[in-house]
């Protein structure tokens, strides 16, 4: 279609005088500006782009008027043609293009521009390089976290299988030693007292919930049966009586449980869970002493002396986490002692007074029903 376009101005009709002057310059440039026009709404905006920008093809060196077949005295000079041109070409770029021509064109010269933005490149390489780091940072203090883990319990593991077997020596305290053991059995001896005293009281509180049904039987038994109104009247009361200080005792042999188990299942698990940390702490110990003694009896060469050093740096943290853990230990084992001492007087004092308040309660209820009975007709 561009072509045709071609042709068809190569070959426009254009008045002129015998002096080879043109005549109508304006209407032929109107003209011009009418095809282009119309090519516009044809033509896609690529076209249209190379048309605005190279005008109609008017190389030729002369352009017959009057059509095909005109008269000699119709052939014109290229420089008239030239000046046509260049007017024409003013009208035509004077025409605005259609909108979504202009979208197109500016988006196109947007994505040919080249990225400038070597600041905003820059900075985010030293982002991704400073994660990377990071990372990789994070990974290598994994990996060693391991490798020191690794070492430890294949040393420690060493040192137990060694000292199960016989083969190797162990660090000793035999007073203290002996306490951790006292401390076991006292809590093996505590837990039973626990268990039984609290199948006591589930076994008294059933046993109160059932003189308490069976005071509100008689006392309904006695309304309804006038002949033993008495007798069924005398059974109720001693029954709520006895529910009622039943409750009382109950009330005390559960407050001895809880007392009871709060030392045990606490105060006492707290200080074996350390001495659990002590026992720990004894085998590393041991297993770096260990270690350490056979460093030290194979050959002195640099690579062994270095070793030993570090050999030496470890059995002293060690032995700095074994001294104070021992010490931690001591200090509780005397502390629970005191305690258990203190809390056990007070609570088997008042779980002695509950049940001999009860019996008491239950001798007189007892004393008071036989001397009733026996003023009976």
């Amino acid at each position: 279609m561009a072509d045709s376009f071609m042709g068809k101005a190569a070959t426009m009709e254009i008045p002129i005088n015998s002096n080879g002057e043109t005549l109508a310059e304006d209407d032929s440039l109107e003209q011009v500006g009418h095809m282009a026009a119309k090519i516009q709404w044809t033509l896609d905006e690529k076209d249209l782009q190379q048309v605005m920008v190279s005008g109609p093809n008017l190389n030729e060196t002369s352009i017959v008027s009057g059509g095909y077949g005109g008269p000699a005295g119709g052939i014109i000079p290229t420089s008239s043609i030239k000046d046509l041109r260049m007017k024409s070409r003013g009208q035509v770029v004077g025409l605005v293009p259609s909108q979504s021509a202009a979208s197109r064109i500016a988006n196109q010269n947007q994505t040919d521009q080249p990225f400038t933005g070597s600041g905003m490149h820059h900075s985010n390489s030293n982002q991704n390089m400073s994660v990377e780091e990071a990372n990789r940072g994070v990974a290598v203090e994994k990996l060693d976290s391991v490798k020191k883990w690794g070492i430890n319990t294949y040393k420690c593991t060493k040192q137990m299988f060694s000292e199960r077997f016989g083969r190797g020596s162990r660090t000793v305290d035999l007073e203290l030693e002996a306490q951790i053991d006292v401390l076991r059995d006292t809590k093996r001896k505590y837990e039973s007292v626990l268990r039984l005293t609290s199948a006591l009281t589930s076994h008294f509180y059933n046993m109160v919930q059932t003189q308490q049904a069976l005071g509100d039987t008689f006392a309904d038994l006695s309304q309804k049966s006038p002949e033993l109104r008495d007798e069924f009247g005398y059974n109720a009361e001693t029954q709520k009586l006895l529910c009622r200080n039943g409750e009382a005792l109950l009330g005390a042999i559960n407050f001895f449980v809880s007392s009871i188990n709060t030392l045990v299942n606490k105060t006492m698990e707290d200080t074996l869970m350390t001495i659990k940390l002590y026992e720990a702490a004894r085998l590393e110990f041991d297993a770096y002493r260990a270690d350490l003694e056979e460093l030290s009896l194979g050959p002195r060469d640099a690579a062994t002396m270095v070793r030993i050093e570090v050999s030496q740096q470890q059995y002293q943290v060690q032995r700095d986490k074994y001294e104070r853990l021992r010490s931690d230990v001591t200090i509780k084992l005397k502390f629970l002692e005191e305690n258990k001492v203190k809390v056990m007087h007070k609570q088997l004092l008042l779980f002695h007074n509950a049940i001999s308040a009860y019996f008491s309660l239950c001798v007189c209820v007892g004393e008071g029903d036989a001397q009733a009975a026996a003023a009976l007709p």
